[in-house]
């Protein structure tokens, strides 16, 4: 049987933090299979990871910083000395494979060396059953594409390493690595389900428009041959003076874009992050030129609301005993719901009904639908369950 504690600290100390976290995370686990271990960006993140071990001994560790706080069964969890939170799960019937590496030549041939690594420390030389990934912000499916090169697509979960002021000063880590660009897996090889609900949770608008003009991947600056920021301004009633730089990127918590997988079952949501002076915007995930693009629209009351109906969601999808959650809510979304943010944590307990879980905030988060594919987006929820 699958069994998991959730444990926290925000003790000053750093090592302190990791070893008292550690030691309540796998007080009565037999045998560890994994930690997911998140901390914040004001703590020292090498001293966390030291503490931990101390405690985890060879348990696989990842993770990476979540932005401003987590979310645990006794409610958000933030302090002007950091934090510290674990999700440790043990099973003996499952056999999780870690790894992590810093960026190499591309993105894509990191990914390839991350998946073979994975198989290697899990002992196992096949593709898992599933996969959780945390990379750096920037070039997420890239690393996709790079691991499913090895694997094959297989169903993933996870978000992006976030900090508090989008600054690049996140961290991601296992055991023995600590980086700030790259990426790192953990592949289970199980029996056991896992379910996973990924969801803006968005409505679609009447606004829409096809992407005439790209620069890169990601800086959009032509929507049906209108400058881009120009377009979302018209669709929204803003003024452009009010959502340019970095204003951009709360002013559409509320009202991001969205693109649609081909079958019409996902909306992504990719979110504007901030509006450049010759009107085009820096988007938070890839877009593709002349495909549509979507304005979306939910209050602050429905982003709130979304976290329990998602995980009741999940519940379903699941249909039998949950022995653990994972629960990755973007960081942006949690800036648009600001103070507000205790009444998601108690939707979240509620919903769990006493199961252990963690939830953290990231600045891009994973998943898939029905016969999608494995997708990264931006102000999104994906909520995975482990069965028991």
């Amino acid at each position: 049987m699958l069994k998991s504690n959730v444990a926290w600290s925000t003790d000053k100390d750093s090592y302190n933090a990791g070893k008292a976290t550690a030691h309540k995370a796998v007080c009565d686990l037999v045998q560890t299979k994994v930690a997911f271990l998140y901390t914040s960006v004001d703590n020292d993140v090498e001293k966390v990871l030291q503490g931990a071990k101390e405690e985890l001994g060879t348990a696989p560790i990842i993770g990476c910083t979540s932005s401003s706080g987590i979310i645990v069964p006794d409610g958000f969890i933030s302090s002007e000395n950091g934090f510290v939170g674990i999700l440790a799960i043990g099973d003996p019937n499952t056999t999780v494979g870690v790894a992590g590496l810093k960026k190499q030549k591309t993105a894509r041939e990191t990914g390839r060396l991350v998946a073979l690594e994975a198989m290697k420390n899990a002992g196992l030389d096949f593709a898992p059953e599933y996969f959780y990934m945390v990379a750096s912000p920037g070039e997420e499916e890239d690393y996709v594409k790079g691991i499913e090169d090895v694997i094959g697509r297989v169903p993933f979960f996870g978000g992006s390493a976030a900090d508090n002021t989008v600054e690049g000063k996140w961290s991601i880590y296992t055991n023995n690595e600590v980086f700030s660009d790259g990426v790192a897996v953990a592949f289970f090889y199980t029996d056991k389900k896992m379910a996973n609900v990924y969801t803006g949770a968005y409505h679609e608008t009447g606004n829409s428009g096809i992407i005439t003009k790209l620069k890169g991947k990601r800086t959009l600056v032509e929507i049906d041959g209108v400058p881009a920021l120009k377009k979302y301004a018209s669709w929204t009633g803003k003024k452009v003076k009010d959502i340019e730089g970095a204003n951009l990127l709360l002013e559409t918590v509320t009202a991001p874009l969205g693109v649609k997988d081909t079958l019409g079952d996902l909306v992504a949501i990719r979110h504007p992050m901030a509006g450049n002076k010759d009107f085009s915007m820096n988007i938070g995930n890839n877009l593709a030129l002349n495909t549509a693009v979507i304005q979306m629209q939910a209050s602050v009351d429905e982003l709130i609301n979304s976290t329990g109906n998602t995980m009741k969601e999940l519940n379903k999808e699941m249909g039998q005993n949950v022995g653990a959650y994972l629960l990755v809510h973007c960081g942006g979304r949690k800036l648009g719901i600001g103070d507000r943010i205790d009444e998601v944590a108690k939707q979240l307990k509620k919903e769990a009904k006493g199961v252990p879980f963690i939830t953290i905030f990231t600045f891009g988060e994973y998943g898939l639908k029905d016969h999608s594919a494995n997708t990264c987006g931006g102000l999104m929820l994906s909520f995975t369950a482990f069965a028991e």
